[in-house]
């Protein structure tokens, strides 16, 4: 107790001799105690509270505030009734003017349910009519009218009565908090042992110390136990994180990163990975084509009947799809719809086996949002040739990159994709059960012939987002891009 009382601030040292004639509110604490402002209050009893001394009493209480300065629009509609006679039409109302065109409806409402009108319907023209009660109620206020004017002149009404002006937008509902604070037994035992204001240092500065100022007064307890507000220092997105983490894993294993435009065509995007021309993933529903530019002129047209040939008869390599190939279909215009489309331009490039290369980037596929897909995500592409590379080295390289993630059980299975052959998907084993996290396999030989690779090609596309959720613990694909600035501050990150 000796060591609380001695590390106790002024403010907080004020506020105990304050509260030993008992509970006070902050404004008479602030008032008594010669608080500058409400603020220093709070600080000082806020403190107290932490260290026991004190409790903090608050007394939540609901208030309702005008927002409507007008009266209610039944009674404007009411009151043009009886000076037209007791019989409008809908389009009187409306061209008069007094109430306005949004309020309209809304006034008719009210004017049928409080029984104040009749509306009827007279060659083919909405009529009103004032009935007994309505001639009644122009001379008193209904209660919720009544309760209007009571809020206006700064009192207070029923919470009920303003509940239901709030849900007609007349007034605004306010909560207004009253605290006090009462010392606690050990606030009383600290005071007991007595406390003094006096002058003393809580912080060191140069000038103090260079003017020997501290030789001369007390120098407050600090204590290193207290609490303090969290500080963030400014640091990288999660998923700009683990996409550096992925880029150099792959970059110590020998690889180079390479890069492509969003916009391609489908010549690069399909046609060159022989994909055929009436491939289900070509269509509207899978494949974001765009209208500007329609269509995309094919660079590297050295390509183009090679690409034409291999599709309609195998050119000498395979039999092919075996139907007419468009080149207007291959010159649409699109969003790429995966990173292989980075690796088949780097094939058509002409570069020297033995390479290396991987790109990690957005693609864009026609999804419905849900927890697990977006319409737009990434994809880790890869593609490694050399001479005599085979499924077991394709098979090696994907589980020492997985491994390096952090998973220990990593297995892969058949499977089956359009521009490989043997194809295979990846999964690891997280929380019990097998995820798969991407596929992979050998270009085939329709691919690689087509651009003069005389090696085998191992390639592999895998999703990051799915890989990042597991990493960051997460359910919700979306959460990976929502403003949670408090998940965003606290996420965490092996290695970083």
């Amino acid at each position: 107790m000796t060591d609380i009382r001695d590390r106790l601030s002024p403010l907080e040292k004020r506020a105990l001799l304050t509260l030993k004639d008992g509970e006070m509110d902050i404004d008479e604490i602030m008032e008594k105690g010669g608080f500058s402002s409400q603020v220093e209050v709070m600080n000082a009893i806020s403190w107290l509270r932490s260290k026991g001394l004190v409790e903090i009493h608050e007394d939540v209480r609901t208030e309702y505030e005008a927002t409507r300065e007008t009266e209610l629009p039944e009674r404007s509609i009411l009151k043009y009734m009886a000076v037209k006679g007791g019989r409008v039409t809908l389009d009187e109302v409306r061209n008069a003017g007094f109430v306005d065109a949004s309020e309209v409806s809304v006034g008719m409402g009210w004017l049928k349910r409080r029984g104040w009108g009749n509306i009827s319907k007279e060659d083919g023209q909405t009529v009103l009519t004032i009935t007994d009660k309505g001639k009644e109620a122009l001379n008193a206020l209904e209660e919720d009218e009544v309760a209007l004017e009571k809020l206006r002149k700064g009192e207070q009404i029923d919470p009920k009565m303003g509940k239901a002006l709030k849900s007609r937008k007349a007034v605004k509902e306010i909560e207004r908090v009253e605290r006090s604070a009462v010392l606690t037994d050990e606030g009383r035992r600290v005071l007991e042992m007595g406390i003094e204001l006096k002058d003393e240092i809580s912080q060191l500065t140069p000038e103090i110390i260079r003017g020997g100022k501290w030789k001369e007064m007390d120098i407050r307890k600090y204590d290193v136990n207290a609490f303090a507000p969290a500080v963030y220092g400014g640091k990288s997105h999660p998923m700009a994180r683990i996409i550096e983490e992925i880029r150099e894993i792959f970059i110590s294993m020998g690889f180079t990163e390479i890069e492509g435009d969003y916009v391609q065509s489908a010549f690069w995007d399909m046609d060159a990975l022989f994909m055929p021309q009436d491939h289900p993933a070509r269509e509207m529903q899978d494949t974001f084509y765009l209208k500007r530019p329609a269509r995309v002129e094919i660079d590297l047209p050295q390509y183009i009947e090679k690409v034409r040939a291999v599709h309609e008869n195998g050119a000498g390599i395979s039999r092919g799809w075996g139907y007419q190939w468009s080149l207007e279909e291959a010159q649409k215009g699109m969003l790429r719809t995966h990173t292989t489309v980075n690796s088949v331009r780097y094939l058509a490039e002409g570069h020297e086996p033995p390479f290396r290369v991987m790109s990690i980037g957005r693609v864009f596929r026609r999804e419905a949002i849900d927890s697990t897909h977006l319409p737009e995500f990434h994809q880790i592409e890869g593609i490694a040739c050399e001479e005599g590379a085979n499924l077991r080295m394709l098979v090696g390289l994907l589980k020492e990159f997985y491994s390096r993630m952090g998973f220990d059980e990593i297995r892969v299975r058949p499977a089956y994709f359009p521009y490989t052959e043997p194809s295979l998907e990846v999964e690891v084993m997280f929380n019990g059960k097998w995820l798969e996290l991407g596929g992979a396999g050998i270009f085939r030989p329709e691919v690689t012939e087509t651009f003069g690779i005389k090696y085998p090609v191992l390639a592999w596309g895998l999703g990051l987002e799915r890989l990042a959720m597991l990493r960051l613990g997460l359910k919700d694909l979306r959460e990976l891009y929502n403003d949670d600035l408090e998940w965003l501050r606290n996420a965490e990150i092996r290695g970083a």
